[in-house]
This record gives C-alpha cells, structure tokens and sequence, in this order.
C-alpha cells in the first residue's frame, strides 16, 4: 500500500500556520542539530528588560522559512525562474542560516569560543549535516556563502533587505512589545522582484524601505542595545572569563561536560574540528543558567558575587555617552572599588569597565538596496528616498559606556 506523504504544519504566533514539506527539510528540522535552537534565546538577554522576549531561534529560522516560501512564490509570479533544486536549496540555506548561534545568541559570540562567528560555526554544521545527507545540502551551501551565480538567492538569506531582517524585526517587536520596530514584511515581499539575477525592490515599495530602516535602527538602540541588556551581557561574558581563569586555576566546579570542555580550552578556529562540533551542538542556554546557579556559591568573592547579581538582576549600572569617559573617572572608581571590598586590581576591573557600541541601520557601501522604476531603470535607494531620513541611517553611529557597581545608599 503506498503511504501518502503529509504536510507538516506548526501554528506561529506572527504568520498563522507555517506549512513544512514531508521531505529533507522536515528531515532538517527535526535533526537534533536544528532542534537544539528551540534553547538558544534569540534575543539573548533582552528579557531581562522586556519580559516577553523569550522566543528562541528555532522560532525565528522557521518564521524566516514561511517568509522566503512567500519570496519563492512572488517572484515566480513575476517570471523569475527558480527550479525546483533552487528553492529546496534556498530553503535549507534559510532555516539553517542560525543554527551556529551558541547560548544566548550573540553574548556568548566571543566567550565561549574566539576568532569564529556563528556564520562560520553554522557552515560547519551544514558541512556536517551535507555529509550525513548524502551531498543534499551542496547547492544550499554555495547559496549561503554567496558563491552561487544567481546572486539574489544569496541576497534573500544574507542582505540588506533579506528574509532574516524582515523576521527579526517583526518577531523581536513583537515578543518585546515595542510596535515602532514593526514592519510589514509581506508587504516588503510583494514589492521584491530579480533583474539580471539581482534582487531589487519595485519603487513603489520605497517609503515601505523607508520604515524598515527606521525600523531596524529603532530596535538596536531601544531593544538589542539597550543599556540594561548590554550590561546584563558584559556581566555574563566576565562570568564566563573569571570562571576560565578559576578552573585554570585548579578549581573543580559541578557544571555540565560541554561547557566545562569549552572553559578549559582555547578553542579558537583552528581547533574548531568536526569532533568539536559535536560537543558545541550539546551547548545551550541551559548549561550556562546552571553553571550561574552553581558559581554563585563558589568561594571566589568576583565569580560568586557577578553570579548573583546576573540571576537576581542586581545589575551593574551603565552609562552611555557620545564620548568615551575619561581615564581619570575610571581609574578613581577603581580605586574606591578596591578600598571597598579589598580586592586586587585585577578583580576590580570585572565590575568597572568601559566599552563601546555601534549600529548602522543600513549600510549603502556594503550591499546597497536597488530600486526598479515604471521604466525598467535600475536606482540606487538612496538617489529617491528622503536624504533626511537615508543619511542619518547610514552613518555608523557610536555610544561609548561606562559600567560599575550601584552605590549602597
């Protein structure tokens, strides 16, 4: 008797129901590879400001899959031709596009592992899974290093204007609550179109780029680099440092195998092997909470003391500026630091620090976003949309900070 194949479906909170082909794909996302994303936080530890940011990139990768189904079907509509090999391929590229993130998204980008992004991590792994699927994923990897011919399909998956950012945008605001990141991405879709294997956007859509930009500029200061956020990261990323050193140190802590692998070693990309990989993939979110859990005990006055302000949300106090602070209000905060607790000055600089941030909402040198005029001319966004609005969003725009502890009174 033949088994007739079934079509998957997942009820999402952003687009309804999200419809998965009973093929490779499938096969894909029920990989434990791809499911351990359902404990990767996608917006890492923006919760700890807005208390309904707790989705995960599992739910991302699949909303950005119904968004470039919806791509694939527009611009066949509009005569663009794409085989069936194409978009299989562009699909797999899509919902594997995150699948290097390690915990907590981007805060854990350099701690746990150094001079690796999770773009490459993620290659890795579709270089695993491509040979677990008998070569199956081969043009889906070509796509999304940009090394296939036909550039918009790599422009869909990583650009200015691709199926990751007009996710992101409307599920991150979304699941923060913050409607000014809000875009309409399917109406962003519709005005999508290809010329000479080039992605463009019809002119009439401009004003619709106009908002996404904004948009995206709204939710890096206001969401992802909002100051209690990027505090609550730095604590972590010291966390994680201060641990290394106590274990390299000799110091024996209960905490899981695949991080305890990760904190004893300098894994840089040179040792980031297949055998690697595999431990990396037992690494989540929840083998950082526990490990929090247990240092906040530890003897050492610096790893129990960030632990306990991470878990119970004592935060550090941030400042930001357009200028980076003097030396001299460091170095006195410091000082006073080490009076107070009678600690070194090595340990006083895990809890007063200074950084920088940065955000450019779009970034015309890199890969501009193409217009397609009533006459067929092809333009460049920044030729017809508002130069008030264009110029202020392409500037790289820089906030310095300044971390240290809240006083007692």
């Amino acid at each position: 008797m033949q088994i007739s194949k079934k079509l998957k479906i997942l009820n999402d909170p952003i687009y309804g129901f999200i419809t998965i082909p009973d093929t490779i794909l499938f096969e894909l996302i029920e990989h434990p590879y791809f499911q351990r994303l359902r404990r990767i936080s996608q917006m890492g530890l923006s919760y700890l400001v807005y208390p309904g940011a707790h989705h995960t990139r599992f739910h991302h990768a699949l909303g950005c899959f119904f968004l470039m189904q919806k791509a694939v079907q527009v611009l066949r509509f509009k005569g663009v031709v794409i085989s069936e090999e194409e978009e299989e391929a562009v699909y797999i590229a899509i919902v594997l596009h995150d699948i290097g993130h390690g915990p907590f998204s981007h805060a854990m980008e350099h701690s746990i592992v150094k001079g690796i992004s999770h773009e490459e991590i993620s290659i890795l792994f579709m270089d695993l899974l491509n040979n677990n699927f008998n070569g199956r994923l081969t043009l889906a990897i070509q796509i999304f290093k940009g090394e296939y011919d036909r550039k918009f399909l790599c422009q869909l998956i990583s650009g200015q204007l691709d199926m990751d950012r007009l996710d992101y945008l409307k599920r991150d605001s979304f699941y923060a609550g913050t409607p000014e990141g809000n875009i309409n991405s399917e109406r962003l879709i519709t005005m999508l179109n290809v010329v000479e294997d080039v992605l463009v956007v019809e002119e009439k859509g401009v004003y619709s780029i106009e908002k996404f930009i904004v948009a995206r500029r709204f939710m890096y200061w206001q969401v992802y680099l909002h100051k209690t956020s990027v505090a609550a990261e730095q604590i972590l990323i010291r966390i994680l440092s201060r641990a290394k050193e106590r274990i390299a140190d000799g110091e024996i802590f209960n905490i899981s195998k695949p991080l305890n692998y990760f904190l004893t070693k300098e894994v840089t990309k040179k040792e980031f092997t297949f055998d690697t990989l595999e431990i990396f993939a037992q690494l989540d979110d929840f083998d950082i909470i526990a490990a929090i859990k247990c240092w906040k005990n530890a003897k050492d006055f610096v790893l129990s003391t960030l632990s306990n302000m991470f878990l119970n949300r004592k935060l550090l106090k941030i400042k930001l500026k357009n200028k980076p602070f003097s030396k001299e209000l460091l170095a006195t905060k410091i000082t006073q630091f080490k009076k107070d607790h009678k600690v070194t000055d090595q340990e006083a600089q895990y809890f007063i620090f200074e950084g920088k941030v940065s955000n450019q909402a779009y970034n015309e040198t890199k890969q501009n976003i193409n217009l397609l005029t009533n006459k067929g001319k092809i333009i460049d966004l920044m030729q017809v949309s508002d130069p008030l609005i264009t110029n202020a969003l392409s500037k790289m725009e820089t906030k310095h900070y300044l971390c240290y502890p809240k006083s007692k009174d």
